[in-house]
């Protein structure tokens, strides 16, 4: 009996200590096989990674002799050059060409105008930028002004005069996206809110405060229109304490102070004006503001029809009851405090002589329209006999 046990003892031993083997030898093959995937792993993304910053710092087109013509701003940083050759297709990789520039210690780049092919490859770049390229010119004596009343596209139209920077590149720098989402992110209390507004023609129309910039040689779109928004900021931030004291939002009374800009000239009559526009949005009644009737139009008019208080817009303040989606130009400090302290009249009309600009103010339909025969039909009367005549 006690042979029997013991022989089962080691039969029972036998099969643990084989058990044990088989699982030994399990683990080192899972070892093995682990280790040769990370092996993989490392190998390939060793490879991935060489060809990677081959392909980065090689020529993007070593066949190409064509000239590409680049400038780098005064102040830019290594990531920021390395983001320009990217955008104009002489790396295929900014992220690894702004490593390879700390890499190789390169930090004497100049500003300039540069001219650089694609057979270049990164170290040839690199060169470059230290020989230096054509000087960047600064002129801080250059400035821009921003007038009291200008629309956006005249803003453009001004900054292209003056600039190299053209029309169509000023305004699609504003309308882009991506750039208003970094402006909100810098500007958030002035310009968050502006995401919930639907029907805008320009986003930024209104917010390009009126004022006079320095322009430097070299200056982006960006650079200038940050600097005019930030100004918008900044005069928005110390209209605090007058916003407390207003039911419209500050984008309202941008909005306000634009028509109001266009319609009088001296603060008393401002003040008067946002007075009434004020009174018919109380009443309920349209502003009925032909400024807001020229932007929908998209041209200036002395004089508007009834064809045109028929256009469809938004901006038709005759047809809409409340104020547009936006303010339709930059209006000045003395238009914004007008809508923020109006002179409160019973006044509910208001028609001003064209020859003299002086404004007339009446609270019945009557007395406007005495006035309007009185001071603008004349006007059409003259511009209906010169257009027979012609």
């Amino acid at each position: 009996m006690t042979k029997l046990n013991w022989n089962e003892i080691q039969e029972e031993a036998k099969k643990v200590e084989t058990k044990r083997m088989k699982e030994r030898l399990w683990t080192q093959r899972i070892v093995r096989i682990v280790a040769i995937i990370l092996l993989v792993l490392v190998i390939s993304g060793s490879v991935w990674t060489y060809f990677t910053i081959h392909n980065a710092l090689s020529p993007v087109d070593a066949n190409s002799q064509e000239p590409v013509e680049v400038t780098i701003p005064i102040g830019s940083t290594s990531g920021d050059i390395a983001q320009i050759l990217a955008e104009n297709q002489l790396t295929s990789s900014s992220q690894f060409f702004n490593l390879y520039m700390k890499f190789k210690g390169s930090h004497a780049f100049q500003a300039g105008h540069y001219e650089f092919t694609k057979s270049m490859n990164a170290d040839q770049l690199l060169k470059t930028l230290e020989e230096g390229g054509e000087p960047i010119f600064v002129d801080v004596d250059t400035t821009l002004t921003v007038v009291e009343g200008m629309q956006l596209e005249e803003i453009a139209e001004m900054v292209a005069e003056n600039t190299s920077i053209e029309v169509e590149e000023f305004l699609k720098t504003a309308n882009d996206p991506q750039f208003r989402e970094e402006l909100e992110q810098a500007f958030p209390s002035l310009l968050n809110p502006l995401k919930e507004i639907d029907d805008l023609k320009y986003p930024l129309e209104g917010y390009l405060f009126p004022a006079t910039y320095d322009y430097i040689a070299g200056m982006t779109s960006q650079d200038l229109i940050k600097a005019m928004v930030g100004k918008s900021n900044l005069e928005y931030q110390k209209l605090s304490e007058s916003l407390a004291n207003t039911s419209l939002t500050y984008h309202q009374v941008l909005t306000l102070a634009s028509i109001v800009e266009r319609e009088a000239v001296t603060d008393e009559d401002r003040a008067l004006v946002a007075g009434v526009f004020l009174n018919r949005l109380s009443n309920g009644m349209p502003l009925q503001s032909d400024i807001t009737v020229s932007y929908a139009l998209g041209e200036h008019k002395e004089l508007i029809t009834y064809q045109d208080l028929e256009v469809d817009s938004p901006y038709n303040t005759y047809k809409v009851e409340a104020l547009p989606p936006g303010p339709i130009n930059s209006p000045s400090l003395s238009s914004i405090q007008s809508v923020l302290t109006p002179t409160y009249t019973s006044y509910l009309y208001f028609v001003a002589d064209m020859k003299t600009g002086e404004i007339y103010y009446s609270e019945t339909q009557e007395e406007h329209d005495a006035l309007v025969e009185q001071y603008v039909q004349p006007l059409f009367d003259e511009a209906t006999q010169e257009a027979a005549q012609e």
